[in-house]
């Protein structure tokens, strides 16, 4: 890979003030040509997930559910049910939204984005239809400057420069991953975000006018805590903060894959979006040899512990290419 170093921040304990700059193409198409004529087979595994729907649908179910049974327990049980049971649900379906985004569910694209409206119901504010229009972007831009927004913005970078801020960030991640396309790239909302609006608008309703505000608030909490200190966010840092400058995509192969749709997968994920989940680890037995050099972890929040505790690394610990100079190839 062609890069150019971070301008400053180069000598040892250091937090660089830029991000690091590619003059290639994102790694993933090339390596997706380069595995598929070696092993076609692997075009087999293409397609969606037939237990998808049942995957989702139960896990929606027991956290409307949990919900419900907590409308009147104390805010603390609320808070320690949340972190420990709802946000893991919740973090579950924001992945099986992930999925939906690439038509993964099902053949037809409709059906998928009516499931992640679906899916979306628990995590209490909408987001699965914005999620998969930059969601998209992120794979066929990867890393391209002003374009993929799944790279933190200058002001980020600049304000979370110790162990304190970059803590807080940690918490906050979810606001600032969320909000961040929002005031970067603005994109005007068309029908389905309408749709997904107006049918999440009527589940929180109905929660709070059915069973009162405990039961929306554990939803929300779930979600917050879900995105923020929590072991399965670790996804977010991990996917694509660079801890190696040769490498901008990194794979996580532990147990919360079980969890999360494999979306530890990460680099698997990457050179083939067209695999569901359930079938990434087979693209790793099939071509071990494009995957076993490259770095990897086994825990989310051992990722999460060095982005706080590395004094080199931060926002700015990140890939970035230039529009004008990238041949923009399609990652689908």
């Amino acid at each position: 890979m062609g890069y150019r170093g971070k301008e400053s921040g180069e000598e040892e304990g250091v937090m660089a003030t830029d991000f690091f700059w590619s003059y290639t193409d994102e790694p993933h198409a090339s390596r997706r040509r380069q595995i598929l004529s070696q092993y076609p087979q692997i075009k087999q595994l293409f397609g969606p997930d037939p237990f998808a729907f049942l995957k989702i649908a139960a896990v929606v179910m027991i956290q409307l559910w949990t919900a419900t049974f907590l409308y009147n327990a104390t805010w603390l049980k609320i808070l320690m049910v949340a972190y420990f049971f709802g946000s893991f649900l919740n973090h579950n379906l924001f992945l099986a939204i992930h999925e939906l985004s690439h038509n993964l569910a099902f053949q037809t694209p409709v059906y998928n984005r009516w499931l992640g409206i679906f899916a979306n119901l628990p995590i209490g504010v909408p987001m699965s239809v914005t999620f998969q229009k930059y969601h998209l972007e992120h794979h066929r831009y990867q890393g391209v400057d002003g374009v993929d927004m799944d790279i933190p913005s200058l002001t980020e970078a600049n304000l979370v420069r110790n162990v304190v801020t970059k803590s807080i960030w940690v918490v906050f991640q979810l606001f600032f991953y969320a909000l961040r396309p929002v005031f970067l790239k603005p994109k005007p909302p068309g029908l389905w975000e309408f749709i997904n609006l107006i049918i999440q608008l009527a589940l929180d309703v109905a929660m709070v006018y059915f069973w009162g505000w405990k039961s929306f608030g554990y939803l929300i909490l779930s979600t917050f805590v879900g995105g923020g200190m929590h072991p399965m966010a670790g996804h977010f840092i991990s996917e694509h903060y660079v801890f190696n400058p040769v490498q901008e995509t990194y794979s996580y192969y532990g147990p919360l894959n079980l969890m999360t749709w494999s979306v530890g997968y990460h680099n698997e994920h990457h050179d083939f979006p067209r695999i569901p989940g359930s079938k990434l680890h087979k693209v790793k037995e099939i071509a071990p040899e494009y995957y076993d050099h490259l770095d990897s972890y086994k825990s989310w929040s051992q990722v999460i512990y060095m982005y706080i505790m590395d004094r080199t690394i931060g926002p700015f610990s990140r890939m970035k290419r230039n529009l004008s100079t990238k041949s923009m190839k399609k990652s689908e």
